[in-house]
């Protein structure tokens, strides 16, 4: 119990030094009075988004616990009702600082990039602290109660895993809208502005520039926070799973205290940020300095507990050899879209335009997919030999036990990607400006990294929890000679494409109907293009929200059905096929979201790569090459490929909790 109450106590520190960098951040210069009217549009837009999608997704969080209530327990319908919302809470708190981060981080920069920095990602720690406290004290406070007062009725850890798929719900959810909500915006904002107005990026003429800043806090601040929330949690789950089948109530307890702990070295790493981001330090060494020192200190840690807890070494090496693979996706990663491939993608673009620009990032995008799975290969066969079944899990843990520097890292660059835009349409001096570029390439790069590591974990967590679903369906095998594993396998394989196909198909159409009005109002305002007239940034804000919020459902809703039509489906066979399901999309989900992330970030960059003067700069034919190139790979990094992530995972963890359940039928 003193293990517990530990854990919980890092927990609640974590919420604690989030509340204080949030009253940090609310206390910083807002800057002039247009500077602040500016960040309240944003602030407000994305506020009036995510309520809206809060009250749609709603209704499918009721449906679905009024459906576990009937089929399972009222118990773990409460319990995935409790996921759901501290996993819309922690999307929500993130985004709300932000919003109010992003101005002031402009103000910053007025007076260093070192000042800018700490502002910044003060804003971003607030949800790596926040997604991690809520996750650890929202699954310890589930289990303990559930030990507690319902062990004699169910056991804790099919509530705590109700807790999880509550949380992959909302998760979903939040991506898919808010991807759909903030590529629309950027897409209507680049075709018409950059190509065919041929005004800078952010312009306040742009109809479309509030929307898109909107979008940044819906998409890759509220959505990226659900996302690893419920990876997070997802992770932690898998573990006292695997943990209590291997080592009883001790595995249990092994797996929150590597938590705890990490989240402790977290804070650390976050602190050491905030307190050395002064003058003219390097941005990107002190990230990094901050990530290393919080790694570190993690791995001495989870040493110290595999010997005194376990009792066993092999559980060090199968957490570390997670850690490595996370960094390996993380460097390779960097590698295909802040290096080498990124300059042969800007001179395709100067050598044959927007055609070269796309087949090249295609073909990068492909290449980067074939190291993380060798990679992420390895790391399972190290952890099994290591420690079993629980060690796929504990490689799992081991990549996401210091969430709280990374995410922070992460959340950073959105922020200082609206302190770049606020800069712009306040007017502010071009070296303002300078410094808040420099800070926003870096965030580019770093969620490119945050991205490939999201993946690696899923990847793991979900071969993890697919293990714990053929231990509660008694599968000890799987043949890949039965036709209906491989029925399901193929079934499941192409699910990723179905998703993603729609996803992208919702950001195509509102990303049309966008720029169908940037156009209208260029055309029928008078005075707009000279800057004598203010555009209806509103109408624009109305598209993005009306489309993400019409075309979010229908790809969430396939990845909740897809398990019960597949077991319903082949009968008797059902939980053979249902296995083939999940295992085919895992392989499947994987490489193409690796491929997506990848290609989409190295089009970002290539075009970053010319506007700072190669191949012709700004204005150049190969500048608009390059923007054709980032907008067809906007809706692949930022909407379909992150949700791929939520999309394997929701699928094994409904299919974990039912699965049982649905025997019973047969």
């Amino acid at each position: 119990m003193e293990s517990f109450a530990i854990v919980l106590c890092f927990g609640i520190l974590s919420l604690l030094v989030a509340l204080l960098l949030s009253m940090s951040v609310l206390k910083k210069d807002p800057g002039d009075s247009l500077m602040v009217k500016i960040s309240q549009a944003i602030q407000k837009g994305a506020s009036a988004f995510l309520i809206e999608e809060y009250k749609t997704m709603s209704l499918w969080i009721v449906i679905f616990a009024a459906v576990i209530w009937l089929i399972i327990s009222p118990y773990v319908a409460l319990s995935f009702v409790i996921g759901a919302l501290l996993s819309i809470l922690s999307g929500y708190l993130g985004m709300a600082i932000a919003t109010r981060a992003n101005g002031r981080t402009t103000q910053a920069a007025r007076t260093s990039i070192g000042e800018a920095l700490k502002v910044a990602f003060s804003g971003g720690a607030v949800m790596g602290l926040t997604v991690t406290g809520l996750g650890v004290v929202g699954s310890i406070s589930i289990y303990l109660f559930s030990a507690h007062f319902l062990s004699k009725i169910i056991s804790p850890l099919i509530v705590v895993t109700g807790y999880s798929m509550g949380a992959s719900f909302v998760a979903l959810f939040a991506r898919v809208g808010g991807g759909i909500y903030t590529k629309a915006a950027d897409v209507g904002a680049d075709l018409v502005g950059k190509i065919e107005a041929g005004i800078p990026e952010d312009d306040p003429r742009n109809p479309a520039v509030i929307a898109d800043n909107v979008g940044d806090n819906v998409g890759d601040i509220a959505g990226m926070g659900a996302d690893l929330y419920e990876s997070y949690v997802g992770s932690i789950l898998s573990g006292i799973i695997l943990g209590y089948m291997a080592f009883g109530l001790q595995g249990i307890r092994f797996v929150y205290l590597i938590a705890g702990y990490g989240v402790l070295s977290s804070l650390i790493g976050v602190l050491f940020v905030i307190f050395t981001s002064r003058g003219k330090i390097n941005p990107q060494k002190a990230l990094n300095m901050g990530t290393i020192v919080a790694n570190v200190i993690a791995v001495l840690f989870i040493l110290y507990l595999s010997i005194s807890v376990l009792h066993r070494i092999g559980a060090f090496v199968a957490i570390f050899s997670g850690l490595i693979v996370g960094l390996a996706i993380g460097f390779i990663t960097q590698y295909y879209t802040s290096g080498k491939p990124i300059r042969l993608i800007a001179k395709a673009s100067s050598e044959g335009g927007a055609a070269t620009t796309i087949l090249s990032g295609m073909a990068v995008g492909l290449q980067s997919t074939f190291l993380p799975l060798i990679f992420i290969g390895v790391g399972v066969v190290i952890a099994y030999v290591s420690a079993g079944l629980f060690g796929i899990a504990l490689a799992g843990i081991g990549m996401l036990a210091t969430l709280g520097i990374n995410l922070s890292v992460d959340a950073y660059g959105p922020i200082a990607d609206n302190a770049g835009g606020i800069a712009e349409m306040s007017g502010l001096p071009e070296e303002v400006r300078e410094r808040t570029d420099v800070l926003d390439a870096l965030g580019n790069t770093t969620a490119a990294m945050g991205k490939g590591f999201a993946i690696g974990s899923a990847a793991l967590t979900a071969l993890a929890l697919f293990s714990s679903y053929s231990k509660a369906m008694h599968l000890s095998s799987m043949s890949l000679l039965s036709p209906y594993v491989m029925a399901g396998a193929l079934m499941g394989a192409s699910l990723p494409y179905l998703f993603s196909s729609f996803s992208i198909m919702a950001v195509s159409d509102t990303a049309g109907l966008m720029v169908e009005e940037v156009r209208r109002q260029f055309h029928e305002i008078p005075g707009l293009m000279s800057g004598k007239a203010d555009p209806d940034y509103k109408r624009c804000v109305a598209i993005s929200t009306k489309g993400a919020l019409k075309n979010m459902v229908l790809p969430s809703v396939i990845a909740v059905l897809a398990p019960f039509v597949t077991f319903f489906a082949f009968w008797k066979f059902g939980k053979a096929a249902l296995g083939g399901l999940l295992a085919g999309a895992l392989i499947g989900g994987v490489l193409l979201a690796i491929f997506m992330a990848n290609a989409g970030a190295s089009w970002d960059n290539a075009k970053k790569f010319i506007e700072q003067g190669n191949f012709g700069g700004k204005g150049s034919e190969a500048h608009r090459a390059s923007v054709v190139g980032d907008t067809v790979g906007d809706p692949l990094k930022d909407t379909a490929g992150p949700s791929l992530n939520i999309l394997i995972k929701l699928m094994t963890t409904i299919s974990l909790l039912f699965g049982p359940f649905l025997l019973k039928l047969l």
